[in-house]
C-alpha cells in the first residue's frame, strides 16, 4: 500500500522529519526558502497533506477548485490566520494547528522584550558593539524598574497568564482586558475597555488573536491613551498593531518604548521602526526553542496519524 504523500513547506526539527518519514512519503523543502502562492496551490493538487507554517498563505484559490488532492492541512503553529478556514470547510478539507505547546517559550520571549525595552538593553548593546561606549556614568541609559509597575495584558489566554506569573515575580501588578472577567483574578484587575487598560498600564503586552476583528486594535488613537513613559510589547500577532502609527508614537514621545517579536508583513518590517533606538525588534522567536518546535512538529504528526487512520484529529480548527 502506498504511503500518503506529505509536503512540509519548511524544514522542521530533524527528529520530527525522521518520525514522519517512517509513516509517510515526505517531501522536504530542502533549501528552506518560503514557497510562493503558485507552489502552495500546486502542492494542494499533488499531495495528500500539506503542512504549512505561519508564513505560508493558503487562500481560497489554493484550497478550492478542480484537482485539489489534499484532504488535510496540518499547520505548524497555533495561529491559523494565513489559512482560509471558510474555504477549507467548503472544500471539506480538515485544518489542524498546534495549541498548548508554545505557552512557556512565548511567555519567556515576552519577558525578554519587557526587560530589554524597560532597561534599554537593545540601545546599550548597539552602543557597545559600535564602539561608542565611553564607560560607566550615573545618568547613562537610565531605564525603569518593574517593581510596583502595572502590566496590562490585552487578551488573557494561556500565554498571557504565563506572562502574568513571570511578571509577578518581578513585583508587577497585573491588569487585563478580555471579553469577559476571569473569576480567579483579583477584583479590579479586569478592564472592560481597552482604552481604560492602556491608560493605567506602565507596560502593555498584546496576546489577542489575529483576524479582521483585531486588525490594528492598537492604532494612533489607542497609543495616545497610553502613558508617555509606557512600553508596548507584541508577541501575539503582527496585525494587532498599526506599525506606521507606532513608529510615529515612538518618534514623537507619545510612548517611551516598544518590543516586537511579530510584524504585520513578515519578514518585512515597517521602515519607520528599523532605525528607532527605543524599539526592540526580534525575528519572530516566540516559539524558537528546540523543545517547543519539536513538540509542535509532533503535534502535527499526531494529527496526521489520526486522520490517516480514519480518526478525528485532536487539534482540528476547521
Amino acid at each position: 500500500m502506498n504511503k500518503p504523500r506529505i509536503l512540509l513547506s519548511r524544514r522542521w526539527p530533524e527528529s520530527v522529519e525522521q518520525r514522519l518519514a517512517q509513516s509517510y512519503d515526505v517531501t522536504l523543502n530542502e533549501n528552506d526558502v518560503p514557497l510562493g502562492p503558485d507552489a502552495l496551490a500546486a502542492a494542494m493538487r499533488e499531495y495528500d497533506a500539506v503542512c504549512p507554517t505561519v508564513t505560508d498563505r493558503l487562500g481560497a484559490s489554493a484550497i478550492e477548485g478542480a484537482g485539489v488532492r489534499a484532504r488535510i492541512i496540518g499547520n505548524f503553529g497555533a495561529g491559523i490566520e494565513h489559512v482560509d478556514l471558510d474555504a477549507a470547510r467548503r472544500a471539506g478539507i480538515i485544518v489542524t494547528n498546534t495549541p498548548d505547546v508554545l505557552t512557556d517559550a512565548t511567555a519567556d520571549i515576552a519577558m525578554t522584550l519587557l526587560l530589554m525595552a524597560t532597561r534599554r538593553a537593545g540601545e546599550g548593546e548597539r552602543e557597545l558593539r559600535a564602539g561608542e561606549w565611553t564607560g560607566w556614568r550615573p545618568t547613562h541609559l537610565l531605564g525603569s524598574s518593574l517593581s510596583g509597575k502595572v502590566l496590562g495584558l490585552v487578551g488573557f489566554g494561556r500565554i498571557a497568564r504565563a506572562v502574568a506569573d513571570r511578571a509577578k515575580a518581578f513585583g508587577m501588578t497585573i491588569a487585563y482586558y478580555s471579553r469577559t472577567p476571569k473569576p480567579d483574578m483579583p477584583e479590579g484587575s479586569y478592564h472592560a475597555s481597552l482604552a481604560d487598560l492602556l491608560a493605567i498600564s506602565d507596560v502593555v503586552s498584546l496576546h489577542a488573536p489575529g483576524g479582521a476583528e483585531t486588525l490594528h486594535m492598537i492604532d494612533a488613537a489607542m497609543l495616545k491613551c497610553m502613558k508617555p513613559n509606557a512600553v508596548l510589547l507584541n508577541t501575539g500577532r503582527g496585525t494587532l498593531v498599526d506599525e506606521a502609527a507606532l513608529a510615529d508614537a515612538l518618534r514623537d514621545g507619545t510612548i517611551a518604548a516598544a518590543g516586537l517579536d511579530v510584524f504585520e508583513s513578515e519578514p518585512k518590517v515597517h521602515p519607520g521602526l528599523v532605525n528607532l533606538p527605543n524599539v526592540v525588534l526580534l525575528p519572530h522567536l516566540g516559539s524558537a526553542t528546540l523543545e517547543t518546535r519539536e513538540a509542535m512538529g509532533m503535534k502535527v504528526t499526531d494529527n496526521l496519524d489520526r486522520f490517516f487512520a480514519g480518526q478525528e484529529p485532536l487539534d482540528r480548527v476547521a
